[in-house]
């Protein structure tokens, strides 16, 4: 086979034979032979050893993308077959719901791919040249590996640009619905996959909204709420009619507690786009959920989906600015501090509302986009953890997430450590946790490794 091979200068990292699957320009000292922009090339090193196959693009920085460690002919459909088979075993093993990320890119050695399914239909993400040049052969194994209702095209992404690609959206095969619904970890959730962020859905957070479950009963206790036996009971002067056995809940007043999530916590998700950690924190019994986005589109979708989980008893929905909602309420807690320690006026009226939660779920858009932009994101994820930490119940908890690549675990938990200190807190880390099993992270390629999650228990000091 006489394919044009990308000869790598010396002094560089030797970060292709540690396994990255990408090398940049200014890696490669020249090029032998001739190849067209997206075609496969050889890659050796400046001794002309083979190191691995990847395509090509002269336009971009990351000038060859790597798909394989061994000799390979094409890229073709057999090709194709043959990785998406491999992606469907591991989501078959490790992913008990069938709505899922089914190709994550480099991840999944097929890089500038991703492709989600929803439902039958399966939407897809073409983010390279290299990847745009073989849509055909693609879309051809896609169909024959997963049998899908239907393929869309969400490749409405800035990256293509650096490709020298265009963006482009629209239906590549089969019938597909712009709304679908899924289910995960047994919940109902409508997707929009034509309107909708990305691809429709975040399915990365899928472990870490399971994560919630522990934090969302063993509250009542804090309100007075007992439970006793049903003759002890009657014998407080607890109204029974239900006299079969059991133990009772019964409140501070000695009356029985009908309202079945009464132990459950109080919960407010920030940052709530179609509600899922809503949906999971009324899943595990919590007792009531304020759930806050900014953009009312996606709050009404929240609406049908706490209405399809028949949740609406147990939900309030905020259409307002984060930020601006939590410094309300911490005013508002302030202003009632100092009501109660003699500091104001008590005729006035209280300007904000104050209210504090159990539970406060933080989980914002990407603040830092670029490397320059570290530094305003930090300030950024100071804040509203700072803000969040004021308006947690004592000994409640504290989750937490960043999906900023550039803001390394380290300077993440900085910002929190900070916000702690001048709220006052003291924290302690539950869980720590990244995106879910399908997403999977090549070791030594921290370009994935995108997602921190965390819940604190949150103490004053």
């Amino acid at each position: 086979m006489d394919r044009a091979k990308i000869w790598l200068v010396k002094a560089r990292k030797k970060r292709l034979e540690q396994g990255h699957p990408w090398v940049f320009r200014d890696e490669i000292d020249r090029m032998e032979g001739e190849a067209a922009p997206g075609a496969l090339v050889d890659v050796v090193n400046h001794l002309g050893r083979y190191l691995a196959t990847g395509y090509w693009n002269p336009k971009s920085q990351i000038t060859v993308r790597i798909v394989s460690y061994s000799p390979l002919e094409e890229m073709d459909a057999d090709f194709f077959r043959s990785r998406l088979r491999q992606c469907a075993a591991h989501r078959r093993r490790f992913v008990p719901d069938a709505d899922c990320r089914l190709v994550y890119g480099e991840a999944d050695f097929l890089p500038g791919l991703v492709v989600d399914r929803f439902d039958q239909v399966l939407v897809v993400q073409l983010l390279t040249l290299g990847m745009e040049a073989r849509r055909e052969a693609l879309l051809e194994a896609l169909v024959d590996v997963f049998a899908p209702r239907g393929i869309y095209e969400r490749s409405d992404v800035s990256v293509r640009a650096l490709e020298g690609l265009e963006e482009r959206t629209g239906v590549l095969y089969g019938d597909c619905p712009s709304i679908v619904e899924i289910t995960e970890n047994g919940l109902k959730l409508e997707v929009d996959i034509v309107g909708g962020q990305k691809t429709g859905y975040f399915f990365d957070q899928r472990e870490n909204r399971a994560a919630i479950g522990p934090l969302m009963t063993g509250w009542g206790e804090r309100s007075g709420i007992r439970l006793l036996p049903a003759t002890e009971a009657m014998a407080a002067g607890a109204a029974i009619t239900d006299t079969a056995g059991g133990l009772i809940p019964v409140n501070a007043n000695g009356k029985a507690v009908t309202f079945p999530y009464w132990d459950g916590a109080t919960v407010l998700e920030c940052f709530a786009h179609t509600g899922s950690f809503t949906l999971h924190a009324c899943k595990y019994g919590a007792k009531k959920v304020t759930c806050l986005d900014v953009s009312e589109h996606a709050i009404e979708t929240a609406k049908r989906n706490v209405a399809r989980n028949g949740f609406s008893d147990r939900v309030e929905f905020v259409v307002d600015d984060a930020f601006a909602y939590l410094r309300a309420q911490v005013k508002g807690v302030d202003e009632r501090k100092q009501r109660a320690a003699g500091g104001t006026d008590t005729s006035k009226k209280l300007e904000s509302a104050g209210r504090t939660w159990d539970v406060v779920i933080l989980d914002p858009p990407a603040f830092a986009k670029t490397k320059g932009a570290v530094q305003g994101a930090s300030r950024g994820y100071k804040d509203i953890n700072l803000q969040g930490l004021k308006l947690v119940n004592e000994g409640g908890y504290l989750v937490t997430a960043s999906c900023s690549y550039h803001m390394k675990p380290e300077l993440f938990l900085d910002a929190i450590h900070e916000a702690a200190q001048d709220a006052g807190k003291l924290l302690r880390l539950v869980e720590w946790r990244a995106a879910g099993k399908d997403h999977p992270q090549l070791l030594g390629v921290s370009e994935g490794h995108y997602l921190k999650f965390a819940i604190f228990e949150v103490r004053s000091k």
